[in-house]
C-alpha cells in the first residue's frame, strides 16, 4: 500500500515524530486532499498538550490546510480532482443539532476540527468531509492561503460582522499573527484604524499595513488615547491577554463593542457600570464555515491582504512549532510538504 509522511504526537506533551502511514481512503461524503502547505496555529497546542477533551492519540495536528483534491469518496458532487482547496478550523458539523438546523454550523456542539477530531494537515494527505472544503482562488499561493484559513478568516469574519461602518474608529489590539492581518482587513474595509501594541517597535509596520494611528500602550493610557480620537466603535482584541483587553475597554465610544478573537483563559475585568455607560458590549467571535473561508480568500486576493510568513519543511516540525508557540515567530509559520 502507498505510504505518506505525517508529523504526529504519540501522547500529550510529547515531541512530534515523523512517521510513515498508509494513505487514508475517503468514505462516502469525504474527500482526500494532498496537502501542500499547512500553517501552525497557537491552537495546535490543544492537540500537542492534550488540552482538548476527547482527542485520540496518536494525532497529527493542523487546521490551516492548503492543497489539491486527490480523491473523491462516494456521493461527493460538485468537486473535482486537482481543484485547489483549503480547510480551516471548521472541519464538518453534525447536521442534527439546533445550531445546524438553523444553518449556524460553526456553533455546532459537535463541530469537527482537523487535527483534533481527526488527523490534520501536518501530513502529506488528509481526509475531510466535503462540507469543510473552501476553494482557493488563483493568485494566492498555498503558503499565503494556509494562514488565511484560520488567522485570516477569524479577523475578517469578526470585523465584517462587528457593526462598524466605513469611517468608524476601529482599534486593533496586537500587531502579531492575528493582528497584522486584522489591520490590513480593517483598513481595506474603510475603517479609521488605530493599532494598539506595547512599545514603539511596531509603529512603522502598523502604518505600512494600513493603520492610521499607532498607540503605544506601554507609554500612554491607550483607552484615553482612543477617547481623544472620538472613542472606538469596535476594539478587536487579537492578543490573548485578558488584562490588556480589560484596560482598553474604556476606549470604546457610544454603543462600542469589545470583540475578542484572542483566546485567553483569564477572566476579563469589566464592571457592569462600564457596560451600562454608553451601552457598551463584549462579544466573542469564532472563525467561520467553509464559505466564510472562501469569502476571506477572495477578498484578500482582490484587496491585496497577505500574511507575513516563515516557511519550514515538515521534517523541521518541532523547530517550527516551538518558534510559533514561543512567540519568536513574528507572524505566521507554515509547514511545506515533501512532494512524495
Amino acid at each position: 500500500m502507498p505510504k505518506m509522511k505525517l508529523a504526529q504526537v504519540a501522547k500529550p506533551g510529547s515531541a512530534f515524530e515523523i512517521v510513515e502511514s498508509e494513505i487514508p481512503q475517503p468514505n462516502a461524503g469525504q474527500l482526500r486532499v494532498r496537502v501542500l502547505a499547512c500553517g501552525i496555529c497557537h491552537s495546535d497546542m490543544f492537540t500537542k498538550e492534550g488540552l482538548w477533551p476527547g482527542i485520540h492519540f496518536p494525532r497529527a495536528p493542523g487546521h490551516e490546510i492548503a492543497g489539491v483534491i486527490d480523491e473523491l469518496g462516494a456521493d461527493v458532487v460538485g468537486w473535482e480532482k486537482g481543484e485547489r482547496v483549503g480547510v480551516g478550523w471548521y472541519g464538518g458539523h453534525c447536521g442534527r443539532c439546533l445550531a445546524c438546523r438553523k444553518g449556524d454550523f460553526i456553533l455546532c456542539p459537535d463541530l469537527q476540527t482537523p487535527g483534533i477530531s481527526y488527523d490534520g494537515g501536518y501530513a502529506q494527505y488528509v481526509v475531510t468531509p466535503a462540507a469543510a472544503l473552501a476553494r482557493i482562488p488563483d493568485g494566492l499561493t498555498n503558503d499565503e492561503a494556509a494562514p488565511l484559513l484560520c488567522a485570516g478568516i477569524t479577523t475578517f469574519n469578526a470585523l465584517r460582522h462587528s457593526g462598524a461602518g466605513p469611517g468608524d474608529l476601529v482599534a486593533i489590539q496586537g500587531v502579531g499573527g492575528l493582528g497584522h492581518l486584522a489591520i490590513q482587513f480593517a483598513s481595506k474595509f474603510g475603517y479609521k484604524v488605530a493599532a494598539v501594541s506595547r512599545g514603539p517597535q511596531n509603529v512603522g509596520l502598523a502604518k505600512k499595513l494600513g493603520a492610521h494611528h499607532y498607540i503605544d500602550s506601554h507609554a500612554v493610557n491607550a483607552a484615553e488615547e482612543l477617547q481623544k480620537l472620538g472613542g472606538a466603535r469596535v476594539i478587536l482584541a487579537t492578543a490573548p491577554n485578558s488584562k490588556a483587553m480589560s484596560a482598553l475597554f474604556d476606549g470604546l465610544g457610544a454603543d462600542g463593542k469589545l470583540l475578542t478573537v484572542g483566546a485567553g483563559i483569564e477572566p476579563l475585568q469589566v464592571t457592569p457600570l462600564q457596560l451600562i455607560r454608553n451601552r457598551r458590549a463584549i462579544q466573542g467571535w469564532p472563525s467561520g464555515t467553509a464559505t466564510d473561508s472562501e469569502d476571506t480568500l477572495n477578498f484578500a486576493l482582490v484587496a491585496g491582504v497577505r500574511p507575513m510568513i516563515e516557511r519550514f519543511s515538515l521534517e523541521r516540525v518541532n523547530e517550527a512549532y516551538e518558534r510559533m508557540i514561543s512567540g519568536k515567530a513574528e507572524f505566521r509559520v507554515v509547514l511545506t510538504m515533501p512532494e512524495k
